[in-house]
């Protein structure tokens, strides 16, 4: 298929790079687009604002992968990558971006970020003000990637998440009795709300390149502004938590060139599709591109884009559920 049909590829070709933004080891590049669209569904904060949608337990028994959305309202939800709840048995986190139907009940894919419980401390689950660390949200999507591929589920590599956690906790000096990521973020919070108050959305932008310490890591893309402003603040607090490590390594200097070739790996990046857990396709980036991550694409454009320079330990691709569609 001729490149020019690649969604992806058509949506970087029409943004720009606005001027660097840049606090205490972590660059953001904002992408920017004069063609603004407005959201059409709730963000899962305003749907559970106005009690409209509630995230529970799948059963009273629970299950680790699986939550149960269950949308009332009239709108669809929309639900980020990597977005962490807090309560119920366990936190999780989600392990896809989804588009949850109006008037429907939505069994949504998930990851623990504690898993030291296994107990009801609320019967259900409330938005928290960040996402998965930026290192681990990267090897999370390569393995989502790759399960999707495999089995059709989309689910992570649970034992991994739960080490990249600990690690987290070790390197920044945090306690969990539960061992919840949620202390490493509520430890250092006034910390990372420095690097949202610096990295504040600018005009038009609807997404940004991060570099971490130097280093090109990844991007955020949303179909609108209002979208990016509402949920830009949990991804910068998630490069944040990387950026104050002070385990990960600087790398080298950032060149200006650096973002538009990332731009243009994304772009070039072989990708494979499936039919998306609400509604949709999931469009998912071929692992053996150097790309993790994917894109949700429903009601004729991309809603969410989420790439990442792809992690050291990658997983090789697999057909047999995928509809591969070679751009």
């Amino acid at each position: 298929m001729n490149q020019s049909t690649n969604p992806i590829d058509q949506l970087l070709r029409q943004v720009q790079l606005a001027k660097a933004l840049n606090y205490e080891g972590l660059t953001a590049y904002p992408l920017i687009r004069d063609m603004l669209l407005a959201k059409d569904y709730l963000t899962l904060d305003e749907a559970l604002a106005n009690k409209t949608a509630v995230i529970t337990e799948v059963s009273e028994g629970g299950s680790v992968p699986q939550l149960l959305l269950r949308n009332k309202g009239g709108q669809a939800v929309f639900l980020l990558d990597g977005e962490e709840l807090t309560g119920a048995k366990q936190n999780r986190i989600l392990n896809i971006s989804i588009l949850a139907p109006a008037m429907k009940d939505t069994v949504i894919p998930v990851s623990c970020v504690e898993a030291g419980r296994w107990s009801h401390s609320s019967p259900d689950f409330s938005t928290a003000p960040r996402a998965q660390f930026s290192a681990s949200r990267a090897k999370r999507s390569a393995f989502v990637s790759e399960d999707i591929c495999q089995t059709g589920q989309r689910r992570s590599n649970q034992g991994e998440v739960w080490d990249d956690i600990s690690a987290k906790l070790d390197s920044l000096g945090s306690q969990s009795d539960t061992q919840a990521v949620e202390s490493a973020f509520m430890d250092h919070d006034q910390q990372l709300n420095a690097y949202v108050e610096h990295l504040r959305p600018v005009e038009n932008q609807f997404g940004a390149v991060f570099a971490v310490k130097g280093r090109i890591t990844g991007l955020e893309l949303f179909d609108s502004q209002e979208t990016c402003r509402a949920l830009m603040p949990k991804i910068i607090r998630s490069y944040a938590l990387d950026a104050i490590d002070p385990g990960l390594r600087a790398g080298a200097t950032v060149n200006s060139a650096s973002p538009e070739a990332f731009l243009l790996q994304v772009r070039n990046a072989a990708i494979n599709e499936a039919q998306a857990v609400g509604e949709g396709k999931d469009l998912r980036f071929d692992n053996a591109s150097g790309i993790a991550g994917g894109a949700l694409q429903a009601r004729d454009r991309i809603v969410h884009l989420v790439a990442f320079v792809m992690p050291e330990q990658s997983h090789k691709s697999s057909d047999r559920v995928y509809r591969r569609r070679q751009f």
